[in-house]
């Protein structure tokens, strides 16, 4: 079963029981490398793998960039 949620603005359905790490390895991202806010709120690296998405979160992913 699947629901939508927000991503950066955008609509977006995923599997029910999908967590915030597992729409990070969907979007091929490292984990090291994002920030991710659920409904406004950090979501911290720790937590990621526990934090399961609900429908219609709103989730921001900011992909981290360093330079010098």
């Amino acid at each position: 079963m699947e629901f939508e949620i927000t991503l950066n603005g955008e609509s977006r359905r995923v599997p029910q029981g999908t967590s915030v790490a597992d729409l990070i390895g969907s979007l091929v991202l490292l984990p090291e490398q994002v920030a991710v806010e659920r409904n406004r709120a950090l979501v911290r690296r720790v937590e990621q793998a526990a934090t399961r998405l609900e429908p219609g979160d709103e989730i921001e992913v900011v992909t981290l960039v360093g330079g010098g």
